[in-house]
C-alpha cells in the first residue's frame, strides 16, 4: 500500500535523524539523508503506476544524494570547530555547533576587553590568529561578530560600546588577510546577558563579543 510504504520510510527518516549519540558529521548525513528520502518518497509515489515502489525506490535514491549533501557540508565545519577547539583549549573560550549549523565562539571579557573598552586585549590575539587562519583555510564562510556589555552605564553607551567591540574584532581579522566583506558586526549593549548583572563575576561573563561562522548550504536542485 503506498501510504503504509511512504509512513514507514517517513518514521525510519525521524529514527535515523534522531539519534543523540551522533557526532556532528554523522548528524549531517543523517539529517541530508532524511530530507532525502521524504522528497524521494513523495516524489516517487506521486509519478506513474506503482506507487509504492516508486516511493520505496525515490526514497533510497534521495537518501544516498541527501546524505552526500548534508556530510559535504558538516564535514568542513566539523573541521574547523576541531581546530579552534584545539586552538583555544584552556583558554576558556567557548566553541560549540548552534541548531542551525553555525559554529559559535564565545569569548569571555577577561580574554577580550576590559570594563568600558574596545580595544584589543594581548590574550585575545593569538586566539583571533588561529581563527582568521581557518577562516583563510574556509573562504566559503561568512561571519557574524556580535558585541555585548554588562548593564553598567546608559543605553546610550552600552550599545556603541557594543558595537566597537565588534568592530575592533573585525578589524583584527581583517589585518590578519580576512576579507571584510566576509564579516557582518552588530552590538547588542546589554540587552542579551548570559548571567546576573547583580554582581561582578555575572558583569564579567556578560561583557563579551560571540563570533558566528556559517558556511553557505549547497544549492537545492
Amino acid at each position: 500500500m503506498p501510504n503504509k510504504t511512504l509512513a514507514a520510510l517517513l518514521i525510519a527518516v525521524l529514527t535515523a535523524t534522531g539519534c543523540a549519540d551522533m557526532n556532528s558529521t554523522q548528524r549531517g548525513t543523517a539529517t541530508g539523508a532524511g530530507v532525502g528520502a521524504g522528497i524521494g518518497a513523495v516524489l516517487g509515489a506521486a509519478t506513474g503506476h506503482g506507487g509504492g515502489k516508486r516511493a520505496a525506490g525515490g526514497a533510497v535514491l534521495g537518501a544516498a544524494v541527501g546524505a552526500v549533501v548534508g556530510n559535504v557540508w558538516s564535514k568542513r565545519m566539523e573541521a574547523q570547530k576541531q581546530q579552534m577547539e584545539q586552538a583555544t583549549r584552556g583558554t576558556g573560550v567557548q566553541v560549540t555547533k548552534t541548531g542551525d549549523d553555525r559554529l559559535k565562539l564565545e569569548i569571555p571579557s577577561d580574554i577580550s576587553f576590559d570594563t568600558n573598552r574596545s580595544d584589543i586585549k594581548p590574550d585575545f590575539r593569538p586566539i583571533l590568529d588561529r581563527f582568521a587562519s581557518t577562516l583563510n583555510e574556509n573562504p566559503a564562510t561568512t561571519v557574524n561578530i556580535i558585541g555585548h556589555t554588562d548593564s553598567t552605564g546608559s543605553t546610550s553607551v552600552n550599545q556603541p560600546l557594543s558595537v566597537d567591540r565588534a568592530a575592533h574584532t573585525r578589524d583584527y581579522l581583517a589585518s590578519r588577510g580576512v576579507a571584510p566583506s566576509r564579516i557582518v558586526i552588530e552590538g547588542r549593549g546589554e540587552q542579551e546577558p548570559v548571567a546576573s548583572n547583580d554582581d561582578a563575576n555575572g558583569r564579567a561573563r556578560n561583557r563579551r563579543v560571540e563570533i558566528y561562522v556559517a558556511e553557505p548550504r549547497p544549492p537545492q536542485g
